[in-house]
């Protein structure tokens, strides 16, 4: 029943291995759409900014050109005051309306500069926060690529000690059994050159020229120097 339970578990984790590396494999690939996403948007936010931009430009045209034509009436109304007071009431009056025209304007203007400032500080933040991103996403996929680089050359490695491992074992043992082989033709040959010695003297011994059987009469005249 343990064996099965530590089956089970060793199943189970290994399941939620393979599971836990599919989830960080899709929250790569999540990321990576998310700041494709972002970047379109910040495109769009880019344009959005330039659209401000030029309505920046054009209301603050409008209140230089309300601004010259005010300081053009101003001037004809001081003309016009000791010569027709009528007219320069008039042109008191035209200054008037252009002045409030203007700072409706300069409302706008202002309106569309704060606009455009906090924008760009958002984008520009923006911006900063999705290179960091995209500079951790790549450091990850970089990482990823080169344990995985290593991973492969370790087994190799491994593979490659165990094989070095058995051939040198091989090589061992061929050696041993030349080895063997060697001194077994060594024996072979001592054996047949003492065959053939022992061969030879029987022959001479026959022939009476060395050697053979010496008789008692010889051997006592030996020992007596006769």
């Amino acid at each position: 029943m343990s064996v099965w339970r530590k089956l089970i578990t060793a199943v189970k984790g290994g399941a939620t291995e393979a599971a836990q590396s599919v989830v960080d494999s899709q929250a790569i690939r999540i990321l990576e759409q998310e700041i494709r996403d972002a970047k379109e948007e910040l495109r769009k936010s880019d344009h959005a900014r330039t659209q401000i931009l030029a309505k920046c430009k054009l209301a603050k045209q409008k209140v230089d050109s309300l601004k010259t034509s005010i300081a053009e009436y101003e001037a004809h109304a001081r003309k016009a005051v000791d010569s027709d007071r009528q007219l320069a009431l008039d042109c008191a009056q035209k200054v008037s309306d252009l002045t409030a025209e203007m700072e409706t304007e300069q409302e706008f203007l202002d309106q569309f500069t704060q606009s455009e400032k906090q924008l760009a500080k958002n984008i520009d933040q923006a911006k900063a926060n999705l290179k960091r991103l995209e500079q951790q996403v790549d450091m990850v996929k970089a990482t990823e690529s080169v344990q995985k680089a290593q991973v492969a050359v370790s087994s190799r490695h491994m593979g490659a000690n165990s094989k070095m491992k058995t051939a040198t074992e091989s090589l061992s043992r061929i050696q041993d059994k030349q080895k063997m082989r060697s001194a077994e033709l060594e024996a072979a040959e001592e054996l047949a050159s003492s065959d053939a010695s022992s061969d030879l003297e029987k022959r001479l011994a026959e022939a009476g020229i060395k050697g053979g059987k010496s008789s008692a009469d010889d051997e006592l005249k030996r020992i007596l120097g006769q």
